[in-house]
């Protein structure tokens, strides 16, 4: 799918911003190690407030151990579709610094660079990524024993690209590149000056 059927930029930025969009359809192909330990070598290398790096990655890949667990987490509206995918993903984030033990006020933002990062790889890579809020967060912190100090953010479903006609029918009528608010709506110089 062109995706420059469906956006147009207003300035000059490079077409990754563009091509990067949240697919359902995957082919329930496997990908190797590599292929998804690239997307988390992306992330690795996001900025994030003093240095904390806040952001961590639970993975599986399908027909593991551990894909039911995770795939679990997800609300039923999603597991149509993630069932095709190779791999999913809970992204969480550490709250706490490790260096002196105070709350980071960022660690969301930190570790939304981080996603940010690893769903641009993926589109140069030519997998679907796909994020998603709809899971069961308290599930998803139980089933993970996680610590006090992290918090689950959101899951990823990756995947190889596979055809429309295989989502439910629902979908297959969205399945296609959203557009963005204008510039006008997102940004305001001096004050704020939003409805």
């Amino acid at each position: 799918m062109n995706t420059k059927d469906f956006r147009k930029k207003d300035y000059k930025v490079d077409d990754i911003f563009i091509n990067r969009w949240s697919p359902r359809a995957m082919s329930g192909e496997p990908i190797t190690d590599d292929e998804l330990f690239a997307l988390f070598e992306a992330a690795r290398w996001a900025p994030s407030s003093h240095n904390n790096q806040p952001w961590r990655f639970v993975y599986a890949k399908r027909d593991t151990q551990y894909w039911e667990k995770l795939f679990s987490f997800l609300v039923e509206g999603n597991q149509a579709w993630v069932k095709n995918a190779a791999a999913v993903v809970v992204v969480i984030s550490k709250t706490v610094s490790e260096y002196n033990g105070s709350f980071i006020r960022t660690h969301s933002f930190d570790t939304g660079s981080a996603w940010e990062n690893l769903a641009l790889q993926g589109t140069l890579n030519g997998l679907v990524v796909h994020g998603m809020s709809g899971l069961d967060y308290e599930k998803a912190a139980a089933g993970l024993a996680l610590p006090e100090e992290y918090k689950v953010e959101m899951m990823f479903a990756v995947g190889k690209p596979g055809k429309i006609e295989d989502l439910p029918e629902k979908l297959q009528k969205v399945e296609k590149p959203s557009d963005r608010k204008k510039l006008s709506e997102i940004i305001s110089e001096g004050t704020f000056n939003f409805s």
